[in-house]
C-alpha cells in the first residue's frame, strides 16, 4: 500500500463526523461497546481490556458549524467543548456507550457535568490524576483512582476485566508506542519524506480505530514513506508546542510547513505517546500503568509539574534530540493550561538563545495566511541569523 492511499484512508476518518468506522465496529459483533474521551491522556488499556473500542472525541474542526454548543459556553471559552457538545446534541455520538473526562481544565471538568444532565443513560467519569509523584502517595491514590475506573467500565462492557486481558491490551497498546515513537524518529531523520499533515492524520486515525488496525496502519505507513523519493527542500527544523489538547486544522499543519518548516517534534495527539516508555507487563497491570504515569510520561501543561527545574526539560531535550532551530509556540485560544505554561516554557528558551515564535488558533481557524506569514518570517530569520 502507497503512503497516497494510506492518507486517503486517513483523510476519510478525518473528514467523517458521523464516526462511521466506530459505529460499524460496534455493529459488527453483539455487545460491542464504544467508550469516548477526551484528546488527553486516558487509560485505554483499560477500556481494551473490557473488549471495549476508545474512541478519541477531538471536536468538531473547521468543518462542524457550532449553534447549540454556544449556548452551553461563553465566548472566552476554547472552542472544543462547544463543538463537542454540538457532536453530541446533534446526535452523532448517540452510539457512544461511555465518555471520559480527563483532567485537562476546569471546562473539561463542567464539560464532564454537562454530559451528566444531557445524557444520563451514558456512564460518565471525570478522570483525575494525580499531583503528588512519589510512589506512596500519588501512586497509591492513582491505582485507587484506576481501580474505580476498571469497576465502571466493567458495568459498561457486562463483564470482568482481569489482570491477564489487563496484560495483554498493555503489551497491544506498548507495541503502537513503539511504532509512534518509530515513526516520528523517522520523520524528524527523513522530515521531507514524513511531511507533518501526514503523520498527524496517521497518528489521529489511532482515535477512530481499533489499535491493532492502527498498529498495521504504522507498520504500512512507516514502510511505504521509507520507499518514498520526495524532494529535501532548505527548511528550518522546529518544535511545535501547545496543542496537546484541542487539536489544529489540517490547514494549519500545512501552512508551518509550507512556509519553509519541516516539523521535526510537536505535542499534535500527545494521547499516543504519553508514555515515553514501555509499560512493564509483568506483575500487577494497575500498579504498573500508575506508576508509569508518575516516572515516565511526557510533559505537557494538563500535567502538574512537580518543579520549576522541570518545567521545558522535555522540550529542550526535544530540541536537541531532533536538531531543532527554533521553536513553534501554537497554543489554542483561551487555552489556560498551555497559555499560563507558555511564559515559563519561552524563559527556559531564551536562557539558551533558541528561537521561537507564539501564536493562537481555534479549530474552526479559517485565515491562514497570517499565520503561514508569521511561520515564513520566523524560518527565513533562523535560516539568515541564526
Amino acid at each position: 500500500m502507497s503512503t497516497a492511499e494510506i492518507i486517503q484512508q486517513c483523510q476519510a476518518l478525518y473528514d467523517d463526523l458521523d464516526f462511521t468506522a466506530a459505529r460499524d465496529w460496534k455493529a459488527a459483533g453483539p455487545g460491542r461497546k464504544v467508550i469516548g474521551f477526551m484528546p488527553v491522556y486516558v487509560p485505554r488499556e483499560i477500556i481494551h481490556a473490557g473488549g471495549m473500542l476508545p474512541l478519541g472525541i477531538l471536536g468538531g474542526g473547521d468543518q462542524l458549524e457550532v449553534i447549540h454548543g454556544d449556548a452551553y459556553y461563553q465566548s472566552y471559552i476554547c472552542r472544543i467543548p462547544r463543538s463537542t457538545i454540538e457532536l453530541g446534541v446533534t446526535k452523532r455520538l448517540d452510539f457512544v456507550d461511555g465518555m471520559l473526562f480527563p483532567s485537562i481544565c476546569d471546562v473539561i471538568r463542567n464539560l464532564s457535568g454537562m454530559w451528566q444532565l444531557m445524557f444520563p443513560d451514558v456512564y460518565i467519569r471525570y478522570f483525575d490524576v494525580p499531583q503528588n509523584y512519589q510512589d506512596e502517595v500519588g501512586g497509591e491514590y492513582y491505582a485507587y483512582e484506576l481501580n474505580e475506573l476498571r469497576a465502571g467500565l466493567e458495568t459498561v462492557a457486562g463483564r470482568s476485566i482481569t489482570d491477564e486481558a489487563l496484560r495483554n491490551s498493555i503489551a497491544v497498546y506498548n507495541e503502537n508506542r513503539r511504532l509512534v515513537r518509530a515513526l516520528y524518529a523517522w520523520r524528524a531523520e527523513h522530515p521531507e519524506r514524513a511531511p507533518a499533515w501526514e503523520v498527524y492524520l496517521v497518528t489521529r486515525a489511532g482515535m477512530i480505530m481499533p489499535v491493532e488496525a492502527h498498529n498495521e496502519m504504522l507498520r504500512a505507513y512507516l514502510e511505504a514513506s521509507k520507499k518514498e523519493d520526495r524532494p529535501v527542500r532548505d527548511n528550518c527544523r522546529i518544535v511545535i508546542n501547545g496543542a496537546f489538547c484541542e487539536q489544529p486544522p489540517l490547514n494549519l499543519i500545512k501552512s508551518i510547513e509550507m512556509a519553509g518548516c519541516y516539523i521535526v517534534d510537536d505535542d499534535y495527539m500527545l494521547v499516543n505517546r504519553w508514555d515515553l516508555e514501555d509499560v512493564p507487563v509483568d506483575g500487577d497491570p494497575i500498579k504498573n500503568l500508575a506508576l508509569s504515569f508518575l516516572h515516565q510520561s511526557a510533559d505537557t501543561a494538563a500535567k502538574y509539574c512537580t518543579t520549576e527545574a522541570e518545567t521545558g526539560r522535555q522540550l529542550l531535550e526535544s530540541i536537541e534530540r531532533n536538531q531543532a532551530e527554533g521553536v513553534i509556540f501554537s497554543a489554542p485560544s483561551f487555552c489556560d493550561p498551555a497559555l499560563l505554561e507558555r511564559p515559563m516554557l519561552t524563559d527556559r528558551l531564551a536562557e539558551q538563545n533558541i528561537p521561537y515564535i507564539t501564536f493562537k488558533y481555534a479549530e474552526n481557524s479559517g485565515q491562514m495566511q497570517p499565520i503561514r506569514e508569521q511561520a515564513g518570517t520566523f524560518a527565513d530569520s533562523i535560516k539568515l541569523w541564526s
